[in-house]
């Protein structure tokens, strides 16, 4: 009786998660077109307030120029977050944005609080509610930002504090990779070694983030298959 009563559980939890997925997919297919209308209706929207007629050449133009850099970084970003996040955290923070700065670094620190693994249900609840509540401390930041950006431009402008400004995300990624490297020594030298040392031969690969990302991931990849198939992940 027992073992029938943990399957019935087994079971609901499975029908629930596949509901809980289904109106996820569906309202963030909707708030992300309502998004993207938004965005492109911005430039027509200012032309009909300032009763300039768009120049649909140049918008084209100028969109094309965009999206050639962004269409490869939007791809990238979506093969390797998405499995990190679950559906609900990636529609989140794909419509909120900065993913790189804020979301991921609070997915994964929350999972790890959590003890979650991915791909699982808790892991989706646990990455959706931190994009979430990053989400709205953004936005309450930002307004206060706003409302203090007068009184504290000394401090902000002050040349002495710009290298901390400018080195910020590179600290929280470094403490955040760090334990990972830790837990993966040996398939992460590799990656690691070999990044560094492209970033530091050739600098200007730094600002390419796309392209290391995939280089560096599927040489990570590779580097992990291997050693599964060696049985050396688990020494």
């Amino acid at each position: 009786m027992e073992n029938k009563n943990n399957l019935l559980s087994a079971e609901g939890r499975r029908a629930w998660m596949e509901q809980y997925n289904r109106s996820i997919h569906r309202e963030g297919r909707i708030w992300t077109l309502v998004c993207l209308g938004a965005l492109l209706a911005v430039p027509f929207l200012m032309g009909m307030v300032l009763q300039a007629k768009t120049d649909m050449n140049s918008f084209l133009k100028g969109f094309f120029n965009v999206a050639i850099i962004y269409y490869p970084t939007s791809l990238v970003e979506y093969l390797i977050y998405v499995p990190m996040l679950g559906s609900g955290a990636s529609y989140l923070s794909f419509i909120t944005g900065n993913l790189s700065n804020l979301k991921i670094p609070c997915a994964v620190n929350a999972r790890e609080m959590a003890d979650a693994r991915v791909g699982t249900p808790e892991n989706e609840i646990i990455s959706t509610l931190s994009v979430a509540t990053s989400s709205l401390v953004t936005v309450v930041v930002l307004a206060l930002g706003v409302l203090l950006l007068q009184p504290l431009q000394p401090v902000l402008s002050n040349p002495v504090l710009t290298p901390a400004f400018d080195n910020v995300v590179p600290a929280l990624f470094g403490a955040l990779g760090l334990k990972y490297f830790l837990k993966g020594k040996k398939f992460a030298a590799i990656p690691l070694v070999l990044s560094c040392a492209v970033c530091i031969l050739v600098p200007s690969l730094i600002r390419q983030t796309s392209v290391l990302l995939i280089v560096i991931g599927a040489l990570t990849i590779g580097v992990s298959f291997v050693f599964y198939k060696k049985g050396a992940l688990d020494e």
